[in-house]
């Protein structure tokens, strides 16, 4: 089973002012990231705000970047739903749009642990042929547990992991030799995910500093850990600015010092204030953002 590398920007999702899917920003900004040499697209993720939108939006997204990529760069799909025939029909749609793979979340409401694993199996029952990753937040829920309890789907790929746990992070690498990707989802800290044996990271702000990622993979493989070090150290300052000031309305607002107007989030994520847009891109060229940026 074919596994992956690089940094992979969890694609924002951008709105038109009467809050549509905004398909000709969706374009540029993939054009955009191509030009920084990012290594796919995670499409309706949680930066996509797959939760929030149509299964006819999240489709609309899945054409919209498949179409523009044209196969230059592999495309991984979020899936997951609260109705299982949602997902199973978003995976499907997935795959007739050439994604090279397909991810879920848990179950958005679960009533008896034991249903998670039955989720998942009908996700990748109906996509055999297309590598699956679950979608794992470290935290209450045993990881590795989990996996173990899936290892058996033929498809089962590896999974996206947003968690702090180093060790648990470990472990997953560990449960399989090949075909076996385990993608690192806390932004502020790839450099110890690779360290621990991640190859890839799909990130909200990888939308935002591809370049300073891309070059942080490089140092680690050239061995430069020095250099790794400072660069992940460099993109944690403008993260922690963002979760100061409320990370998803930040991180979106964020796209119109790029020149990219993305509108706000969906309800229940909130907006930035308007008369906070001014201090924040102070705060963001303090950390030295704008340098990141232009990486």
């Amino acid at each position: 089973m074919q596994t992956f590398s690089g940094a992979i920007p969890a694609l924002v999702t951008p709105f038109t002012r009467d809050n549509q899917v905004n398909a000709t920003v969706v374009r540029e900004l993939v054009d955009y990231l191509l030009g920084k040499q990012v290594n796919g697209f995670y499409l309706c993720g949680s930066t996509g705000e797959g939760a929030f939108l149509s299964v006819a939006e999240r489709e609309r997204v899945v054409e919209t970047v498949a179409k523009r990529v044209n196969g230059r760069v592999p495309i991984f799909v979020h899936v997951g739903a609260a109705a299982i025939g949602d997902a199973i029909r978003l995976a499907q749609h997935a795959r007739a749009n050439g994604a090279a793979a397909v991810s879920s979340i848990l179950p958005p409401v679960v009533y008896d642990q034991r249903g998670i694993v039955p989720y998942y199996q009908a996700i990748a029952n109906a996509v055999p042929d297309v590598p699956f990753f679950p979608y794992l937040f470290g935290g209450a829920r045993d990881a590795v547990a989990l996996l173990r309890d899936l290892i058996h789907l033929p498809n089962l790929a590896g999974t996206k992991y947003t968690g702090p746990n180093m060790y648990e992070l470990q472990q997953l690498v560990a449960l399989k030799n090949s075909g076996w990707t385990i993608f690192a989802g806390m932004d502020e800290q790839l450099l110890f995910a690779l360290m621990f044996g991640s190859t890839a990271n799909i990130g909200s702000t990888v939308n935002l500093m591809s370049g300073a990622f891309r070059e942080l993979h490089r140092a680690f493989h050239a061995h430069d850990y020095a250099r790794a070090l400072e660069l992940q150290k460099k993109i944690n300052r403008p993260i922690t600015t963002w979760i100061s000031f409320g990370f998803a309305g930040a991180f979106k607002a964020t796209f119109q010092f790029l020149g990219f107007d993305c509108g706000e989030p969906r309800t229940p994520n909130l907006a930035l204030p308007a008369s906070q847009c001014d201090e924040l891109r102070v705060a963001l060229k303090a950390d030295g953002f704008f340098d990141l940026a232009a990486m």
